[in-house]
């Protein structure tokens, strides 16, 4: 590979050269600013590109290829600490480098219909360009330190893309709790590789993973928290999780390239990167599961009383990020990284899906105003919607294509990654603490089946019944007519990731289907090419009990869409849920009030810091911090009131002045 990887510098720098192009003549030229296209063109190829490059160089690369590396310069040298501007080519990096070209230029691309109407398009391809720069720094550093460059990068562009309508406060909030909630984990993570300095003088990547054995299980634990922590930030676990369903507010796009196939797998990316470091501590693997299972159940039980599609689909990716988690800490790499690659397909698919319903809902509303009707509703609630699948067939029928891969249904992606980390839990509860890991397991098929209702939920509340509009609303009487499905640039898009979410598990079909069938027990192709960079738990499971695990993971989902159907088929949502709420009571309502995270933020955290600022260190910034400065100030200015009464511009008198001071330093050298 060292005959390649020449090419992965020209694969981070093409996306930064279109955020200089687009940012530049945008800011240069206003005749650039209202050619929309042309911005939505350029940034579209920049990820494109790099996309063709990491095709050609998985062509060129095997399974069993050995790493390589390369050092543009020499970035930071101080002492003995030396680190580069290098990558890392690998199979692990490459596998993230297809999944963020790949899935980010068709959504680049998407965006080019989408952002049509904006005022400043060109902005917003640059800040897309910059994220997509970011991103594979992130994924193909090959060091710590510009691993971590990238971290912060995306940090940074997902506060200008999630806040990027400014003016809404609404939207600049939610940018701002992303932003904040991002630097916890980052704080966490900044400490972890100091330690890891500490211990072995290096950040380098074969550095860490050539030298385990220096590391004591303390440190390890200790140093694998403090990751976890700031992969709970990045990936939106628990504790950290509650800014992801607010960074909706950005526009669709954002939504489906950030919170749906980049950023927020970067988590399950670094721990998988550093698999041999964190299965030297069982305790912290547990903790990891335990994690995963729980921020997946409890994304899952929200999810089931939302109803904004964009906040169902946010959940939804909190929940599926709870399943990686889940593939983590039960030491199934391969599978956490498997559904970082089907859920990028089917949740883009979706969060794009949903942006083309809100596109035809916004038009609606608009043509309304038009005909002087003062009609306002959410675009982005579904109990506005219904019957939409007469009006929008190829957004339905890619949503539908993709809520069956989300939910699990053989053949397509979503079943085969998701039952194989049902299968490795089932397979941690052999091991140490298996009674855990089998409560795990279960919790995890709970939450299976929730997933398959509430997803089905969304698509039946959507897409089935009538048209709800002009029943909620009576000025919106005949409002049908102006739904229309979306451009051919969004929906091309949605057919190619629709069908990706279709075929996109086949390259994880698991060895004993099948070796069932035909003896042959080496198949799984994803296994066999990321063999060489991670390190997975032994399975020790027999095939009757594989085959038990599967049909029971079908079962489970197909008996969450049988109920969806039953309770939602024709029917107003909001009418069945007021059902449901009243059979659950109390349950029902922690679920609609999301546990009331932010209350309890808002309420241990957030205010009393706000007190404590108000109170004690604005106290002490006026009292201390600004009385010391004055007092200094006031020292001078009394100094000069003084001195200046010598100032008398007498010659006499300064001669007097020199003479006295050259007695004074020659008393001093004598005496």
């Amino acid at each position: 590979m060292d005959t390649y990887v020449h090419l992965v510098p020209w694969i981070i720098a093409i996306p930064l050269v279109g955020f200089f192009v687009n940012g530049l003549l945008g800011l240069a030229f206003r005749s650039y600013r209202d050619m929309k296209t042309v911005s939505g063109i350029i940034a579209t190829l920049a990820v494109a590109v790099p996309f063709l490059l990491a095709v050609y160089l998985f062509l060129m690369m095997q399974g069993d290829s050995e790493s390589a590396s390369i050092s543009l310069f020499t970035w930071i040298q101080a002492g003995d600490f030396t680190t580069d501007i290098g990558y890392r080519l690998d199979q692990l990096s490459l596998l993230m480098t297809l999944v963020v070209t790949g899935v980010g230029a068709l959504i680049h691309f998407y965006a080019i219909g989408y952002m049509a109407g904006d005022e400043s398009p060109w902005k917003f391809f640059a800040f897309m360009n910059l994220f997509i720069f970011a991103m594979l720094n992130l994924v193909l550093a090959d060091n710590m330190l510009l691993l971590f460059l990238g971290w912060e990068g995306v940090g940074l562009c997902s506060y200008l893309l999630i806040g990027y309508w400014y003016t809404d406060m609404a939207k600049s909030d939610a940018a701002k709790k992303a932003f904040l909630y991002n630097r916890v984990g980052d704080f966490a993570f900044l400490i972890a590789m100091l330690l890891i300095f500490q211990t072995i003088g290096s950040l380098s990547f074969d550095a860490i993973l050539n030298g385990t054995e220096l590391f004591t299980t303390d440190q390890v634990f200790i140093i694998g928290l403090l990751i976890l922590i700031g992969a709970t930030g990045k990936s939106a676990q628990i504790p950290l999780f509650v800014w992801l369903p607010d960074a909706m507010a950005g526009p669709t796009p954002v939504s489906a390239l950030i919170h749906a196939a980049t950023m927020v797998t970067s988590g399950v990316y670094v721990i998988s990167r550093l698999s041999s470091f964190v299965m030297m501590s069982p305790e912290l693997m547990l903790l990891i599961a335990v994690i995963g299972a729980f921020t997946a159940f409890i994304a899952a039980t929200i999810a089931l009383t939302r109803y904004d599609i964009k906040a169902v689909l946010a959940y939804s990716t909190v929940s599926q990020l709870g399943f990686m988690f889940l593939a983590l800490g039960s030491g199934a790499y391969v599978a956490a990284m498997f559904h970082v690659v089907t859920h990028a397909f089917f949740k883009a698919c979706l969060f794009l899906g949903s942006g083309s319903v809100i596109h035809a809902m916004h038009h609606v509303e608009h043509k309304l105003h038009e005909e002087g009707k003062d009609v306002h509703f959410d675009p982005q609630d579904m109990r506005f919607m219904g019957g939409l699948r007469k009006y929008l067939p190829s957004t339905y029928m890619t949503f539908l294509i993709a809520t069956i891969a989300i939910a699990g249904i053989p053949p397509l992606a979503g079943f085969f990654s998701k039952d194989e980390i049902l299968v490795m839990a089932f397979n941690a509860g052999l091991g140490e603490y298996g009674a855990i890991y089998f409560g795990l397991w279960a919790l995890a098929l709970i939450t299976a089946f929730m997933t398959a209702f509430y997803m089905f939920r969304l698509t039946l509340g959507t897409f089935h019944g009538s048209f709800r509009l002009p029943e909620k609303i009576t000025e919106a009487a005949g409002s049908e007519k102006y739904l229309h499905d979306s451009p051919f640039t969004m929906t091309s898009v949605l057919w190619v990731l629709a069908a990706l979410s279709i075929v996109g598990g086949f390259i994880g079909i698991p060895n004993f289907v099948v070796a069932t069938f035909t003896g042959t027990a080496d198949v799984n192709l994803l296994s066999n090419w990321l063999d060489r960079v991670t390190m997975d738990a032994e399975l020790v499971l027999s095939k009757p009990v594989e085959w038990m695990l599967l049909f029971g993971s079908v079962l489970v989902a197909l008996s969450g869409i049988y109920v969806a159907f039953l309770l939602y088929g024709e029917n107003d949502p909001e009418t069945q849920d007021n059902r449901i709420a009243a059979r659950f009571g109390a349950l029902y309502q922690v679920w609609n009030e999301k546990y009331r995270l932010d209350e309890i933020y808002e309420g241990f955290i957030v205010h009393p810091t706000v007190r404590f600022s108000d109170r004690v260190l604005a106290v002490f910034d006026i009292k201390f911090i600004d009385g010391f400065v004055n007092f200094v100030a006031s020292v001078v200015r009394f100094t000069g009131s003084v001195v200046r009464y010598f100032q008398t511009g007498v010659v006499q008198t300064y001669a007097v002045a020199i003479v006295l001071g050259v007695i004074i330093v020659i008393s001093m050298l004598l005496f």
